[in-house]
């Protein structure tokens, strides 16, 4: 079971040349570390996941696994998607063999799956692998829209232990009213953070934190334990959220950070 409210999806640094900065990477996560944050996302969305071939995510997977003051002080956790599925299994094999503490399985961009096919495509990665599985649903970016059926089909894996909906946030009411167990709502970024809280989100998949780590892993916490939040806090949130997506997020991200360009055309 994944204990952590707040993960903070990471961005993989680059060279000038594009080529994989893992040092960056690691340095950046060591000093999230020191800011009170617990739990990390690496190759999800934020770290450019499918700009990163096979071999630069076991590169990556392999560096995470060296830092072992933050294996086992932090919850590591790994994304998994690929528009092929041999990839994602030969990936989920290698993660089951790892420390990190869990997966966040995402589906295949462009190739637009039948929901029929998306089992499939999950079933199989669950096959590979013992680790608990946060499902990740971003029909933006992959054209593909998981079904309410289908979550609480593959909710009925024991693996599976919750989603990260980017889509439709109006389907977590329905989905807590149907689950027949514990399950976790990741929101995806800040955007709307409050009224995600008022639908049910009860966890936070942060991107803005990776600039403001305290101060964003706060915010959430007071939102979610349903304290009286003062207006002044209110207002901190909307201004970083303005700040940061004004415009390309990570573009915004990775230049505060020192962590190298995004991968062509990003950031062009």
């Amino acid at each position: 079971m994944l204990r952590e409210d707040v993960h903070v999806a990471v961005p993989t640094a680059f060279y000038e040349d594009e080529t994989l900065y893992i040092e960056a990477t690691m340095t950046h996560i060591n000093h999230l570390a020191k800011n009170d944050i617990q739990s990390v996302l690496l190759c999800g969305s934020t770290g450019e996941q499918h700009s990163l071939t096979l071999h630069e995510k076991q590169l990556l997977l392999n560096a995470i696994q060296q830092e072992s003051h933050l294996i086992d002080h932090m919850e590591i956790l790994f994304g998994l998607s690929s528009i092929r599925q041999t990839e994602a299994v030969q990936l989920a094999k290698s993660l089951e063999q790892s420390s990190i503490a869990g997966i966040l399985l995402g589906y295949p961009p462009y190739i637009r799956p039948t929901q029929r096919e998306a089992i499939a495509y999950t079933e199989a990665i669950l096959s590979a692998t013992s680790k608990p599985v946060i499902l990740y649903n971003n029909p933006a970016r992959t054209g593909f829209d998981l079904s309410v059926e289908t979550i609480l089909s593959l909710s009925e894996h024991e693996q599976i232990i919750g989603i990260k909906e980017a889509g439709n946030p109006e389907k977590i009411p329905e989905l807590m009213q149907q689950l027949t167990k514990p399950f976790f709502f990741y929101a995806g970024g800040e955007q709307n953070l409050y009224s995600k809280i008022e639908l049910g989100f009860n966890r936070l998949s942060s991107i803005s934190a990776n600039v403001y780590p305290k101060e964003i892993k706060a915010l959430f916490l007071q939102l979610t334990t349903l304290k009286p939040t003062p207006s002044a806090d209110f207002e901190k949130l909307t201004n970083i959220v303005d700040e940061l997506y004004a415009e390309s997020l990570l573009v915004q991200i990775k230049k505060r950070l020192s962590m190298g360009p995004c991968r062509a055309p990003i950031g062009q």
